[in-house]
């Protein structure tokens, strides 16, 4: 069982990769997490940014394995608290399937993609850049093992 974090275009802040380099390191001792980091599709000429969300969701769909279980990032997902995010996790992966996160581009994700979500999940009422949310959800699973191996790290 592995953890696969699915995102759309590369980070560009030195502050956040320094940051996701760091977590990666950190989680390694509970499970692998891999990165798939996707090309974007940029608003240019006379796309709208439904064309633009509807032809990353097409990219995303090509990289969608049919037997890991999908959690997509959204702002109008459901809040958890960690202590319950650690517990959701640990649930899931007694199933014994991956579990891929989503994080959509500059733009948000089409519904075609939060339709495939087996959870669509938001870390906060406020709205964060589709980069930093990357630097969250790495803190936030490794939080999630600290917590269910009884670290002291959340406590």
């Amino acid at each position: 069982m592995k953890i696969k974090i699915t995102c759309l275009g590369k980070t560009k802040q030195k502050f956040i990769e320094e940051g996701i380099r760091e977590y990666q390191k950190r989680i390694t001792k509970y499970i692998k997490l891999d990165w798939q980091i996707l090309s974007d599709v940029k608003l240019t000429g006379n796309k709208t940014i439904e064309v633009v969300k509807k032809q990353e969701a097409l990219i995303l769909e090509k990289n969608l394995p049919a037997s890991s279980i999908i959690v997509v990032l959204d702002e109008n997902g459901k809040e958890f608290s960690s202590e319950y995010f650690a517990k959701y996790l640990e649930k899931k992966l007694l199933f014994g399937k991956d579990i891929i996160f989503i994080i959509g581009g500059v733009y948000g994700l089409s519904d075609r993609i939060l339709q495939k979500a087996d959870i669509v999940l938001s870390f906060s009422r406020f709205t964060f850049t589709h980069q930093m949310i990357r630097l969250l959800l790495i803190e936030q699973l490794y939080r999630s093992f600290t917590i269910l191996k009884g670290k002291k790290y959340h406590y």
